[in-house]
């Protein structure tokens, strides 16, 4: 039987290859909003970071979530961002034994 291939994406702080689901996906909607999308599904422009708020702040220092969308982002959008990926590791890490 065949492997099922392993969908890689790019961690826009990092730089490093990872498979698809151990990374957030950062989401440009048609109507110019940006929001963390954790389930993957959302339409819209999207970009991938770790879980890690190190690599949420290396993408915000060097814009790369900027040059990705190919817009300014407003740091109430980036503090917002920021918020809800400290809530989602906070779940995560109560979530393990």
């Amino acid at each position: 039987m065949k492997t099922k291939k392993i969908p890689m994406r790019m961690c826009l702080g990092c730089g490093e290859m990872k498979p698809k689901k151990e990374l957030i996906r950062a989401v440009k909607a048609a109507d110019g909003s940006i929001s963390l999308d954790f389930t993957g599904k959302k339409n819209g422009r999207g970009a991938y970071i770790c879980k890690s708020s190190e690599c949420f702040e290396k993408a915000r220092k060097a814009r790369r979530f900027e040059k990705s969308f190919s817009c300014r982002i407003e740091d109430s959008v980036y503090e917002e961002m920021e918020n809800e990926l400290s809530a989602e590791n906070d779940k995560s890490s109560d979530d393990m034994p």
